[in-house]
C-alpha cells in the first residue's frame, strides 16, 4: 500500500492538509516533551538510584544506540501501517519508557527502562519527520521549521515542569508520572488526517532502491546532522549535570539551562521558515554555525550558572535550524521515498548523540565538563562549508530528477 495514498474523513471528505500539520505540530512537541522529560531528570535519577556516573553515561548512550534500531523499526512499521499509526505507537511506548523509570527500583529495572526509550523515541523520530516531509511536500514551501519550533516548545514546558516538581519536593517518579500523562493524552487524541494525492504513481517508488547519487548528496547533510547531534547530546544531556556539579546549582535550578536551550531553539525555529525563504537556506545555515560556536565556548567558560543558563539559550538559537533543514533538504532528494531517506540519514543523528552523550560523558565523570562543551564548538566553526548543499521547496523538481538519473545502488 503506498504511504501517500489519501485516507477518507469520517465524513466521507478527504481532510485538509491543514489538519495534518496540526496533527504533526501536536507530535513533534510530546516527542520534545519526552527527550526533556528523560534528560532533565538524569541528575535525580541518578542521585535516587545512587548510579556510578559511567553508568549514568552508559545508559544515555546506551539510549541513543537503541534509537537507532528503533529507528529502522520504526521504517518497517511505517511501511505495513503508515506514519500515523507509528507515531501513535511509539508515544504510547515512550509513555510506559517514562513511568518505567520514573519508578524503576534499582539500576536492572532502570536500564531496561531507558533501552525502551531509546526504541520508541527513534521509532517516534523517522515516522514523524517522515510525516513532516510528506506534509512540507503538500504546501511547496518550506515548513519544516514550525514543526521543530513545536519539538522545543513542549521541550521548554517539560524541562520548566521538572524545575517546578524539584522545587515541590516532588519524587522522580511523580514529576515523570505527570510527564507521561501529558503524552499519553496526546496519544490518544491524535487522529489521522488525509494529504493531497501525489501526481504521479508512487505505489512502487518507496520499495525502489536509493540511487547512488543520492546517497553522495546525502553525506553533507549527514555530516552536519552528525555534529547538531553532538552539540544537542552534550547539551541535552549534561547540560543539568554540569550546572549541578561544576557550577554547584540546586535541583532546582539544574533544568535551567535545559530549558533556555529549547527557548533559544523555539526563538529561531519560529522565524526560522521566513528566514531562509527571505535569506536563503544556504546564508541561514552559514550564519547559524557561527552563533553555535561562538555559545558553545561561551557555555564552556560559564563562570557560573546564570552565565551557562544564557550561553544555552544563545546554542539553542544557533543550532535550531540546522536539523529542520537538513531534514528538509534530505527528504527532497527523493520525495516519494522521503521515509527510506530520513531513516538513513538518521543514523548520523544517532552517531552524533552516541559520540557527544559518550565523549562529554567520559569528560564530566572525570571533571572536565568544560572541555566537554568546548569540543563540539570546534567542530561547529567547520560546518559553513556544508551550506552550498542546502536546497529549497523551488528546488525539489531538480534534485529529485538528478537523483533519480543516478545509478541504482
Amino acid at each position: 500500500m503506498s504511504l501517500h495514498a489519501p485516507r477518507e474523513a469520517p465524513c466521507g471528505r478527504p481532510v485538509s492538509k491543514a489538519d495534518a500539520r496540526r496533527a504533526a505540530t501536536v507530535v513533534f512537541a510530546a516527542q520534545g516533551a519526552c527527550v526533556a522529560a528523560v534528560y532533565t531528570t538524569v541528575p535525580a535519577v541518578t542521585e535516587h538510584l545512587q548510579l556510578a556516573p559511567l553508568l549514568t553515561t552508559a545508559l544515555l548512550v546506551a539510549v541513543a544506540l537503541t534509537a537507532g534500531v528503533g529507528s529502522f523499526l520504526g521504517l518497517a512499521a511505517i511501511r505495513r501501517a503508515g506514519p500515523v499509526a507509528t507515531m501513535r505507537g511509539a508515544m504510547l511506548t515512550a509513555v510506559a519508557a517514562l513511568m518505567l523509570i520514573g519508578w524503576a527500583p534499582g539500576q536492572l529495572a532502570v536500564t531496561a527502562a531507558y533501552l525502551l526509550f531509546g526504541l520508541a523515541v527513534g521509532a517516534l523520530d523517522v515516522s514523524v519527520n517522515t510525516r513532516a516531509a510528506e506534509i512540507e511536500r503538500a504546501y511547496g514551501r518550506s515548513i519544516f521549521g514550525s514543526f521543530y519550533t513545536a519539538w522545543s516548545v513542549g521541550g521548554v514546558i517539560a524541562a520548566l515542569l521538572t524545575a517546578v516538581a524539584a522545587r515541590l519536593g516532588w519524587s522522580v517518579a511523580a514529576g515523570l508520572t505527570l510527564q507521561a500523562g501529558i503524552v499519553l493524552l496526546l496519544a490518544v487524541c491524535l487522529r489521522t488526517y488525509a494529504l493531497p494525492a501525489p501526481q504521479e504513481p508512487s505505489d512502487a517508488v518507496p520499495r525502489a532502491p536509493l540511487g547512488r547519487r543520492v546517497w553522495v548528496r546525502l553525506i553533507p547533510f549527514g555530516c552536519v546532522l552528525l555534529v547538531v547531534y553532538v552539540v544537542e547530546s552534550t547539551v541535552s544531556a549534561w547540560s543539568a549535570v554540569y550546572l549541578r556539579q561544576t557550577l554547584a546549582a540546586t535541583l532546582t535550578v539544574a533544568p535551567l539551562a535545559y530549558a533556555a536551550y529549547q527557548a533559544g531553539t523555539v526563538i529561531g525555529r519560529a522565524g526560522a521558515d521566513r528566514f531562509v525563504r527571505r535569506r536563503g537556506a544556504v546564508a541561514v545555515v552559514r550564519t547559524a554555525t557561527l552563533l553555535t560556536a561562538a555559545a558553545l565556548a561561551g557555555l564552556a567558560a560559564a563562570p557560573s550558572w546564570p552565565f551557562a543558563v544564557l550561553a544555552a539559550g544563545a546554542a539553542g538559537l544557533g543550532v535550531s535550524v540546522l536539523a529542520p533543514l537538513c531534514l528538509a533538504s534530505a527528504a527532497r532528494l527523493r520525495p516519494a521515498a522521503s521515509e527510506a531517506v530520513l531513516a538513513r540519514l538518521n543514523l548520523f543523528n544517532y552517531v552524533g548523540v552516541i559520540t557527544g552523550g559518550a565523549v562529554s560523558g567520559l569528560l564530566g565523570s572525570t571533571g572536565h565538563f568544560r572541555l566537554a562543551f568546548a569540543a563540539p564548538a570546534a567542530l561547529v566553526a567547520l560546518l559553513p562549508a556544508a551550506a552550498r548543499h542546502f536546497t529549497q521547496p523551488s528546488d525539489s523538481a531538480r534534485t529529485e530528477s538528478l537523483a533519480q538519473a543516478g545509478p541504482a545502488g
